[in-house]
Formats: C-alpha cells, sequence, structure tokens
C-alpha cells in the first residue's frame, strides 16, 4: 500500500494586479506624476508617445497601451485620493486623445491647430472646437455651391440635368440660381458651359436635319 501523499502547497496570495489593486511600479509612479504636472502642455500625440504622422492602427495601439496600466478600474481598492485623481486625469486625456486623433477629420483639424501660432489654447479639442470644425466644413461647402438655399437648389438640379444630357434645362435652372446669388462665379461658369452645350447640340441637330 502507498504512503499517503503530503498535502498540497497552498497556492501563493495572487499579485496586487490580480488581486484587483494598483500596479504601478516606482518608475511608472515617478512617469504618472511628471505626465500629470505637464498635461496642459501636452498635445494628444505626445501623450500617447506617437509621431504627427502616426498611421490609425499605431493610433489604437498606443491607445490600448496607456488602457493596460493606466485604466481606472485597476486603482478601485486604491487608499490614496490623490494619486487615484491623478489616474482618472491622465486617464480621461488620453481617452480624450484617442477620440480625436482616430478621427481622420479632427485630426486634420487639430493637427493645424497645434502647428499654429495659438497651439497652446488649442491643445485641447473641445467641443466648442468641434463645433467650429463643422461650421467651417459647413460654410466650405456653401461656398462651394452657393450661399442662397434656392440658389444651391437650382444649382444642384443643374448638375442633375447637364449629367442627363439636358443643357437647355439646366441653362434655366442656372439663369433661376443666379438671381438669388448674381456674383457667384460658380453659378456663372456653370452657365457659360451649359449655354455652350445648348449651341453644340443646336448645331448637331440642325446637322442632321440638313442630311
Amino acid at each position: 500500500m502507498a504512503p499517503p501523499r503530503p498535502p498540497a502547497a497552498s497556492a501563493p496570495p495572487p499579485p496586487p494586479a490580480a488581486a484587483g489593486g494598483p500596479a504601478l511600479s516606482p518608475e511608472q509612479l515617478v512617469d504618472l506624476e511628471s505626465r500629470c504636472a505637464k498635461l496642459d502642455q501636452t498635445d494628444y500625440f505626445e501623450l500617447l508617445g506617437l509621431e504627427r504622422t502616426a498611421a490609425p492602427g499605431d493610433i489604437k495601439k498606443a491607445f490600448y497601451k496607456e488602457s493596460r496600466v493606466y485604466h481606472p478600474d485597476r486603482f478601485f481598492q486604491l487608499e490614496s485620493k490623490a494619486l487615484k485623481d491623478q489616474v482618472n486625469e491622465l486617464y480621461k486625456r488620453v481617452t480624450e486623445a484617442y477620440y480625436v486623433l482616430r478621427d481622420d477629420t479632427k485630426r486634420k483639424k487639430y493637427l493645424s491647430d497645434i502647428a499654429g501660432p495659438d497651439r497652446a489654447q488649442k491643445l485641447r479639442f473641445t467641443d466648442a472646437s468641434e463645433s467650429e470644425t463643422k461650421a467651417a466644413a459647413k460654410k466650405e461647402q456653401e461656398e462651394q455651391i452657393g450661399t442662397h438655399p434656392k440658389g444651391r437648389q437650382f444649382y444642384t438640379q443643374a448638375q442633375k440635368d447637364l449629367e442627363s444630357g439636358n443643357p437647355s434645362a439646366a441653362e434655366r435652372n442656372l439663369k433661376m440660381a443666379l438671381t438669388y446669388e448674381p456674383s457667384n462665379a460658380r453659378y456663372k461658369e456653370a452657365l457659360a458651359e451649359a449655354q455652350k452645350q445648348t449651341a453644340d447640340k443646336s448645331k448637331g441637330d440642325s446637322s442632321f436635319k440638313i442630311r
């Protein structure tokens, strides 16, 4: 009969990370302190350790790397309120950076902002700056196809007329568009093109009848 086996040794207690507590090394604590101290002078690329030419995949990797270390859920048992606040503030800014940089339009606007003379005031992409971006995009679009709603409506219809091979209808709609915006250069150019196509079409029809 085999001798009884000794009882298995009890498993060691889990490390702080597995137990749900903080797992910041002394180096990381220094890093956290340093980064929080200069958050107001750091742009989103610097915050995520990225070049300004970073690809979307690199932006995502950088965000997940920061999230693994500084996600607030890892520090819910922490007694130090000051440290908790630092973690929360850093993670909030990291999330904000990812929200902006992952979006092509926001990233382009942000790059322009931080490269300009007002960099210090443009480091954070606020709701106000997003509204400004949308307003600028709307203004750019209006400048391209007109500022008056009725003018844009007739111009848009004229474009459809030209695409369907009906330049005479396009000509009428463009003349209507110009009654709302007499100085719109785009409308004038489109009208000249419509008139040219109408004339060419008339010549072609006349030539066909003569034959």
